[in-house]
């Protein structure tokens, strides 16, 4: 009876894993000497079991009702990792799954940990594609991804062009990671996953150099860190257009994004959903270790060719190592879009932002593209588009540069 049971277990595994196309490796895995490894991009975070379900008619209290459910890989970290390996980046992954069939993946920074379940999100949405609820079970990813996990690749993180840290991870690894970087100079990404979890910023706040939340996480951050003013956000009801929302936005959020800038984080990325985003930083912002070193790929050789001087402002932040005390605010707005699923566009857009700085690109046109792939991602039923066109990409940033406007710089 037991290999029986052991065969339909193993093609119910299978199912599981099968159901997006398969991917590459996100990182190839021999293990190679410290001095072999080459600077690149180290992400750590979650790997997630998502779980959509999706009905085709209003959902009703107490019943089911007819509709899709899906299982896709997803995690904010796992998300980011993927949408920059199909931007043609190779990304190093620290993270953990479980022995169970949600798992399967064997990587080198990915522990395996027996008699643990894969973190899973199961996520009901409406049938516009926004999220009505949800369940997060991650606790593998705070019990088992310690900084004793993490300093086992310290020669990653020490040669990384960049390292992206989610919040999912506990506040000690959370240290260890952005003490690790900022011995080697390497800059820190916090990507603040939820309005709760946004606030594991406090402790690190210091080693910080950019951070990517929504209005909502961005005044949950300036809040955590500020022990007596309190900063608010209040959703706008009427606006009369895009303009007005933007300027409205702007007032609201500026004194809790100018504070986080005095704490030492030196780039703002603050998304607003159909507003678009806000870059605020200081006018001379350094992000990138070893800029010169950024290996142009395919991708991004298109997209530097194709967004070259879109921007007339973009010399206002150059990743140089000149100091200033201007502080710099600029908006880049949305991109229209025949609206699929919205999960996943956050981590499309940081997964672009990362990838193009990687390739050479300077801060803003960076963001741009970080808009593109987001507008790519709602138009598609995945966390992250299977097919992402760097000449699509490029246009879409195109546009968004040639619409983007200075709205502080003093």
């Amino acid at each position: 009876m037991a290999e029986p049971a052991n065969r339909r277990m193993e093609a119910v595994r299978r199912h599981l894993l099968l159901l997006p196309p398969p991917l590459p490796p996100l990182r190839s895995n021999p293990l190679r000497s410290h001095a072999e490894v080459e600077p690149s991009p180290v992400i750590v975070g979650g790997m997630v079991l998502d779980i959509h379900a999706k009905p085709s008619v209003p959902p009703q209290p107490g019943t089911t009702v007819p509709g899709m459910v899906k299982y896709v890989r997803g995690g904010v970290a796992r998300n980011i990792a993927e949408c920059m390996s199909k931007l043609g980046t190779r990304p190093f992954m620290i993270s953990v799954v479980g022995n169970d069939m949600a798992a399967g993946l064997c990587t080198e920074g990915i522990l395996q940990v027996h008699d643990v379940a894969t973190p899973v999100v199961s996520n009901v949405f409406d049938s516009n594609g926004e999220l009505v609820a949800g369940v997060a079970s991650v606790g593998a990813v705070e019990k088992f991804l310690i900084p004793s996990w993490i300093y086992r690749f310290h020669h990653r993180i020490s040669n990384a062009s960049l390292v992206m840290l989610d919040a999912n991870l506990p506040a000690e690894s959370l240290e260890a990671a952005c003490i690790m970087a900022y011995k080697s100079g390497v800059p820190v990404l916090f990507e603040p996953v939820s309005v709760v979890k946004s606030q594991r910023i406090a402790p690190i706040a210091k080693y910080v150099t950019c951070t990517s939340p929504n209005e909502i996480e961005l005044v949950a951050m300036a809040n955590s860190l500020s022990p007596t003013v309190k900063y608010n956000f209040q959703k706008m009801e009427q606006c009369k257009d895009k303009t007005e929302a933007v300027e409205c936005l702007f007032e609201m959020l500026r004194p809790a994004m100018f504070f986080l800038l005095e704490k030492g984080i030196k780039l703002l990325v603050v998304t607003l959903g159909s507003n678009g985003v806000f870059i605020c930083c200081k006018e001379h912002t350094n992000f990138m270790k070893d800029q010169h070193k950024c290996k142009q790929t395919p991708f991004s050789r298109q997209l530097v060719q194709k967004l070259d001087g879109c921007f007339p402002s973009n010399n206002l932040v150059k990743l140089s190592r000149e100091s200033s005390s201007r502080t710099c605010v600029f908006h880049l707005p949305a991109i229209s879009a025949s609206v699929i699923s919205l999960t996943g566009a956050g981590d499309c857009l940081v997964g672009g932002v990362l990838s193009a700085l990687c390739g050479g690109l300077d801060i803003i046109p960076s963001v741009a593209v970080g808009v593109a792939i987001a507008k790519a991602s709602v138009e598609s039923e995945a966390n992250i588009p299977d097919d992402i066109s760097a000449a699509s990409v490029a246009d879409d940033a195109k546009g968004v540069l040639l619409s983007a406007k200075t709205l502080w710089c003093k």
